[in-house]
């Protein structure tokens, strides 16, 4: 998770707005000192009223982001299960987006062949994708998730980057002769069981990542969770091969189409971070679980207004 302060991820700290009132108050250069206009401290009431006239453009805090995307939710902007601190002043882009882009676009052609879309059976296409895009970009991706502070992104990101990269170098045609060594030494069927343990390996880790979102949201997820599954299926079709002792031609069919499912999912995750209402006439829904800390906050404001 990123390393944030405690009331950031509780929820129980002061709201973005309050905390930029006070900042503003605090750094305030026109002699007013967080005062109103008549040279006294504005009173919870005054201080509410002005927070909501804010949302119009006029009153006191008209200048300050008031309103509750001041604290943004998680995933919906960053790669990272729970809440975010407000980015305006960070120095750095956000570079879920960019990984999360990277591993989509990887995974959505390899699905395909994995899926034998058009009798396409052969991966190395795939390789070069994997030692670019999915591998090297998204290893980038995951080192600037670290230098923002973001250890759940860092974590992810750069483990799928070294993924591909592995993914990459295990089957470049004529380079690295993993496959070839296994076949001379002791034949095609130890490089599935190899292979196979590799993917179950990565299983193991995707489901450690899938149980630090189960307190995010519905849409990040299920990225994890169809990934998961992808891994499963493609482990499973390696190890348990059919007839002919090939890899299981239904298994690895199934683990294509989680893999399709993850491909789209990140896709739509990184449009969540990149949709703005700066670019974008609406902003993608990510649907936070009920338990979630946002899912929380959510309630206890729809209460209190059917309260007003």
């Amino acid at each position: 998770m990123a390393t944030t302060s405690t009331s950031e991820h509780t929820g129980n700290g002061p709201t973005g707005a309050e905390k930029m009132y006070h900042e503003s108050s605090d750094s305030s250069n026109n002699g007013t000192n967080g005062m109103n206009g008549m040279g006294r401290q504005m009173t919870h009431e005054e201080h509410q009223t002005a927070v909501a006239a804010s949302k119009f453009g006029y009153g006191p805090l008209a200048h300050i982001n008031s309103t509750a995307s001041a604290r943004l939710p998680a995933f919906g902007g960053e790669f990272q299960p729970g809440l975010y601190k407000s980015v305006e002043n960070r120095k750095f882009a956000n570079p879920a987006p960019l990984g999360l882009s990277a591993f989509a676009l990887t995974t959505f052609v390899l699905s395909l062949i994995n899926m034998r879309t058009r009798a396409v059976a052969e991966p190395n296409l795939v390789v070069g994708l994997a030692f670019g895009y999915g591998g090297l970009v998204q290893l980038l991706a995951g080192m600037w998730e670290m230098a923002v502070g973001n250890t759940f992104g860092a974590t992810a990101l750069s483990s799928y980057g070294g993924f591909w990269l592995s993914f990459a170098v295990i089957l470049t045609p004529g380079g690295f002769n993993i496959r070839e060594a296994y076949v001379e030494a002791q034949g095609m069927e130890a490089f599935y069981d190899a292979f196979g343990f590799f993917l179950m390996g990565w299983l193991i880790f995707t489901t450690i990542l899938l149980v630090a979102t189960l307190r995010s949201t519905v849409a990040f997820f299920l990225l994890f969770f169809t990934l998961d599954l992808a891994f499963l299926f493609l482990g499973v079709g390696y190890l348990h091969r059919d007839s002919t002792m090939h890899p299981n031609p239904p298994l690895i069919k199934t683990g294509g189409f989680f893999g399709l499912l993850a491909a789209f999912l990140a896709w739509y995750n990184a449009l969540a971070g990149i949709a703005d209402d700066s670019n974008s006439f609406f902003i993608i829904p990510v649907a936070h679980f009920p338990w979630s800390v946002k899912g929380r906050e959510m309630r206890k404001e729809k209460t209190e207004r059917a309260r007003v």
